[in-house]
């Protein structure tokens, strides 16, 4: 898996095709995040900003490699393992940018009343949290499940607005988590949102890798 993970990320990353989505997301985070707001509502703006992220990115990964290429590598080390390669890499990118995010979150937003560590390990969860439902509705939305290009953007596009606004989501959970202790009392640690959005990973990648099983 680990040669597979490295043949993944350097095809993603010749591909340069993850500067969209990453420029995106810093564009949103400069623009969203100002120096002395509440640390909590900076960190949330990041968490909430990642799912679309994670989601286009995880579009890009599992797609960047050409069918007669895709074919040689499943034959080689098996569908699932590829599939699966493929969704970790592009998971990984998104956890690390928001990592990054959260950092300048942490820096630039007003810590009074707020104990930085805990509001670091709640930005941590909730960015964890956003990054893991965002791939799980990138992965959804994407081959072998969504074949056309404009198909699986329109899903994706809608799954992430879906994912941040319906009650359910693990990512709407963590988000409103951090906003509401952005305006009163202590930061809430968001496991429940994190326990959430990794059974919906686990969900949408295991049904993705089997239904690339079938189609190989």
């Amino acid at each position: 898996m680990t040669a597979l993970l490295r043949y993944q990320g350097a095809l993603l990353l010749r591909s340069q095709r993850w500067l969209a989505p990453l420029i995106a997301y810093a564009a949103l985070v400069a623009v969203g995040i100002r120096p002395g707001d509440p640390v909590a509502d900076s960190l949330g703006l990041v968490a909430a900003g990642l799912v679309p992220a994670a989601a286009w990115l995880v579009r890009i990964c599992v797609g960047v490699e050409p069918d007669a290429a895709r074919a040689c590598t499943a034959a080689a080390a098996g569908p699932v393992r590829v599939h699966a390669a493929a969704l970790l890499t592009a998971s990984t990118g998104a956890l690390l940018a928001g990592a990054a995010a959260a950092a300048v979150a942490l820096l630039t937003g007003d810590r009074s009343g707020t104990d930085p560590g805990r509001a670091a390990l709640a930005g941590a969860l909730a960015v964890a949290a956003c990054a893991l439902t965002g791939a799980a509705v990138g992965a959804l939305c994407s081959r072998p499940l969504v074949r056309r290009r404009g198909h699986g953007i329109l899903a994706a596009t809608l799954g992430s607005l879906l994912a941040l606004i319906l009650a359910v989501s693990p990512a709407r959970g963590a988000v409103s988590a951090l906003v509401t202790a952005g305006r009163s009392g202590p930061v809430p640690l968001p496991l429940t949102a994190l326990a959430g959005a990794l059974l919906l990973a686990a969900g949408a990648g295991a049904t993705t890798c089997l239904a690339a099983a079938r189609r190989s």
